[in-house]
């Protein structure tokens, strides 16, 4: 068998497409391939608005060059030579072939290698290995990622979660809007505010959505989300995440112990390194938190007072009916106000300040719990596009959470990562 037809089946090159050369450089560690067509051969061309078809012979060539997989450790380049046509419906179109990528510069095989290293390490470090620029690499990701985008339908959204995550430890926010049934995020903001959530809604009604057929959104108390989606979102009805809403009284439980770790001497070697011990949940505890627990227990501290009115507020979550829900907080809001514990009364005020919104939970049995999950996949995408830019850092975002549909574009790729 011929070189030129061993690599022309390995490299599944079809007719009318065939390789003319091939040029192996030992040293440049490199394979050159040429790829050609026959004179006179025709080419089939759909106008993509008319859908009118036909056939016809290459008006012109072009020279192109696309980067395949690597030969071994040697980097292949198809040199191709292009040809354009003039439909009948005017103007001059380039037939390319069929490995042709989403970017320029790079065969389907080849990104689609693109596509998998770069969800799984840093893009500056797939660029090392793959001599590549991380210009290019990021040209790539973003192409497939912008395709995905547009072909996504949302008509059938109705719950969302939304929370947001710094970019740098306080500084620079970015907000993840998920479908909470499918669990994916389908936008990405900028900031946290009124605004992130207007973009949310018109990259919606860009994707076949409807902000009227969203009637859930979970989220947590920030005033600029509520404002946003009161806003935007005219007919949904908002549920504050628990997590979030617990999250409010755990500071609260944090408050008292510090306060009464610092004013009391003698406490102090006590409550010495107990702060998980007061925020974990009963069976999240070690044998030792456990220990500690039953040891503080026996005391007459505020701390364990404050913590006996977090975990009643947790069993609230547990109530068979709305009554019962809406009964059971009401009888906490009482006791956590008349506590004499000022931090857990600062937090009851503010359970009392989003009430509707947490009682509105029993209706909706919605939470940010997917966001929790993707919140570690959200850290390790800043990790991969540590020093770029905020619309790359989106683009990781999207490729691990977003679960894009990529094999409509490249049949080497998963329907999704």
């Amino acid at each position: 068998m011929q070189l030129e037809t061993l690599f022309t089946e390995a490299l599944g090159i079809m007719a009318p497409w065939h390789i003319t050369s091939l040029k192996f450089d030992s040293v440049q560690n490199r394979l050159d391939i040429t790829v050609d067509f026959p004179r006179g051969t025709t080419f089939t061309y759909t106008d993509p608005k008319t859908k009118e078809t036909g056939n016809y012979k290459a008006y012109d060539t072009v020279q192109r060059t696309w980067r395949h997989l690597n030969f071994f450790e040697h980097e292949c380049y198809l040199h191709v030579r292009v040809p354009r046509v003039k439909p009948s419906g005017g103007g001059t179109v380039m037939i390319f072939p069929i490995w042709h990528g989403c970017s320029t510069g790079f065969t389907l095989l080849f990104e689609s290698l693109i596509l998998r290293l770069c969800t799984n390490m840093p893009v500056h470090q797939v660029g090392k290995i793959l001599n590549v620029s991380d210009y290019r690499l990021w040209r790539v990701l973003e192409a497939y990622v912008k395709k995905a985008l547009n072909a996504a339908k949302n008509e059938s959204l109705t719950a969302v979660g939304i929370d947001e995550t710094s970019l740098k430890r306080g500084h620079n926010y970015i907000s993840l809007f998920v479908d909470l049934a499918e669990k994916k995020t389908i936008f990405v903001g900028e900031g946290k505010d009124n605004s992130t959530v207007r973009s949310f809604v018109n990259h919606l009604e860009t994707t076949q959505g409807n902000r009227g057929n969203i009637k859930d959104v979970s989220c947590d108390m920030s005033p600029a989300f509520i404002k946003g989606v009161r806003e935007n979102l005219p007919q949904a009805q908002i549920t504050f995440d628990k997590f979030h809403v617990l999250k409010v009284i755990n500071e609260g439980v944090d408050a008292v112990r510090r306060s009464e770790s610092s004013q009391n001497p003698i406490l102090k070697k006590e409550l010495k390194g107990s702060r998980y011990v007061f925020l974990k949940n009963e069976q999240n505890l070690s044998a030792k938190q456990k220990e500690t627990k039953e040891t503080l227990s026996k005391l007459n501290l505020k701390s364990m007072r404050a913590l006996h009115i977090r975990e009643n507020f947790q069993e609230i979550y547990k109530a068979s009916s709305f009554d019962e829900f809406e009964k059971l907080l009401k009888q906490w809001y009482y006791w956590a106000t008349h506590s004499r514990l000022e931090p857990i009364k600062k937090a009851a005020k503010t359970i009392k300040k989003h009430w509707q919104g947490i009682l509105q939970w029993k209706h909706s049995q919605i939470t940010n719990g997917i966001l929790e999950g993707l919140n570690s996949i959200v850290q390790a995408a800043k990790r991969k596009a540590r020093g770029y830019k905020f619309e790359h850092l989106k683009v990781i975002v999207y490729l691990l959470t977003g679960k894009l549909n990529l094999k409509q574009f490249n049949q080497a790729l998963p329907t999704h990562f």
